[in-house]
């Protein structure tokens, strides 16, 4: 994010802060993978321990969303950036309020995990969670790597993991269906199951939504409500 002078300041104090959050916006970034990744193996382990400790973790989240969010509008006060600047220090702000939403669908998919009692189920409907969340996982490592390195090209091939995760979701949703069909008992237990689905499904939202904020600061162009091709389109524009 180097710039040349912010609104008569030195680009140096520019820098030093930006880089200040943006580090804070990574080390966010890999608590709330961790918290991800913990939550599924909570629930799809029926760990009660761990999904407590989960969802103990996520006032952290809370409290560095605030801290950045606070440091941003020091350097809008400060600073008053203009043009790409401006977009660097936006970027960062809806970055980190998607980062504490994933923050709560981990919450709950533990709170969900703290509850379960997976002996009831045919252990093929929590390998297609497995699944879905690797996918999901895999999305917030490259969203995050992409934001890193500012690499719209990057953020473009992780947005487009979504119809993925979009179609894992539906599978298990099929799934779910046919549990329920097969024997009512199991209605209850696949409501809950078809919660953690959904949100899993939002966590795969949000990774694509940081993806489109760092495509958005590096293209200067609002690509929120866009199609994959459309998306595509705009990356590839030089």
């Amino acid at each position: 994010m180097s710039i040349q002078r912010v609104d008569g300041h030195t680009s140096q104090a520019y820098n030093a802060e930006m880089n200040e959050v943006v580090n804070d916006v990574l080390a966010m970034g890999e608590l709330v993978i961790q918290q991800v990744e913990r939550a599924l193996n909570a629930f799809i382990n029926a760990d009660a321990t761990l999904a407590q400790e989960v969802i103990s973790a996520d006032t952290s989240i809370n409290d560095m969303e605030v801290e950045i969010d606070d440091k941003c509008v020091q350097i809008l006060v400060k600073r008053q950036p203009a043009a790409g600047d401006l977009r660097a220090v936006i970027a960062v702000i809806k970055t980190i309020k998607d980062l504490e939403r994933i923050g709560d669908q981990a919450k709950r998919i533990a709170r969900m995990a703290a509850k379960s009692d997976n002996n009831v189920l045919p252990p093929k409907e929590f390998s297609e969670f497995a699944t879905m969340g690797g996918h999901v996982t895999q999305m917030l490592h490259g969203a995050m790597s992409a934001f890193r390195r500012m690499d719209a090209d990057e953020a473009l091939k992780v947005a487009l993991l979504d119809k993925q995760v979009d179609s894992d979701y539906e599978a298990i949703l099929r799934q779910n269906m046919t549990y329920m069909l097969e024997d009512p008992r199991n209605i209850t237990r696949m409501v809950e199951m078809t919660w953690v689905g959904r949100a899993i499904e939002r966590i795969g939202d949000h990774a694509r939504n940081v993806c489109e904020y760092t495509i958005y600061f590096v293209k200067g162009r609002d690509v929120r409500h866009t199609n994959d091709e459309e998306l595509q389109a705009i990356v590839r524009d030089n």
